[in-house]
């Protein structure tokens, strides 16, 4: 398939190098020129585009009339919502698939017929709700080319990203912080958001990357 994912952090990355391995024909849309010009180097086989995907110029630039899916996995639930409409609206896009930064915009998505939003937040809601083993979801999603690990962490006192904002957290290559779990709160996190002692991670990362990634959360194993 062609996709075109709008929107380079954390997780549009990890999807792209994803999707790639699994032999998809991959674009990547972001505003900065600074991110564009890294990734640039660092996935040779992905077409980096430098622009602002609200604007259907640079839609048409990556050829989206020609993808089979649109991806939108920026910040903003507005340009979210813009990114697919005009896909769907002016280039006839065949599918759009979005990320739902507020749960609370999730019915916009749909009344803007968004084809699939997702909303981490409701789906970790309901796994904790039906009292889900972690494991299962674990297991499930390492099946796929046994390449996806989806883990959970619980911070420990001591744990070296304890009181540090996402932001100035290190994590290995190819991993992204789905959700944090704090008593019966869950938070999507953004870069403002502070680790605390006692929160449980709820995070992706490719298998092979398992173990460093437990061990930038908690420390030495």
């Amino acid at each position: 398939m062609f996709i075109i994912i709008a929107g380079a952090g954390r997780l549009g990355v990890l999807l792209a190098k994803k999707l790639k391995e699994d032999n998809h024909r991959v674009t990547i849309i972001d505003k900065s020129e600074v991110i564009c010009h890294k990734l640039a180097e660092e996935l040779k086989s992905v077409l980096i585009i430098q622009g602002d995907a609200t604007s259907p110029q640079i839609l048409k630039e990556a050829k989206v009339e020609k993808a089979d899916v649109l991806v939108s996995t920026t910040p903003s639930d507005a340009d979210n919502i813009i990114i697919c409409n005009i896909a769907k609206d002016v280039f006839s896009i065949k599918r759009t698939v979005s990320r739902v930064n507020n749960p609370q915009h999730l019915l916009l998505y749909k009344h803007m017929d968004v084809d699939v939003p997702i909303d981490s937040t409701s789906i970790l809601a309901r796994i904790v709700e039906e009292e889900a083993s972690f494991s299962d979801v674990m297991n499930l999603l390492s099946i796929k080319k046994g390449r996806l690990s989806i883990v959970r962490v619980d911070i420990p006192q001591g744990s070296p990203v304890v009181n540090k904002t996402l932001k100035d957290v290190s994590l290995p290559a190819n991993s992204v912080l789905i959700s944090i779990i704090r008593g019966p709160e869950i938070i999507v996190p953004s870069g403002i958001t502070k680790i605390l002692v006692g929160d449980e991670i709820i995070a992706a990362t490719l298998i092979d990357n398992e173990k460093h990634l437990i061990r930038s959360l908690i420390g030495k194993i």
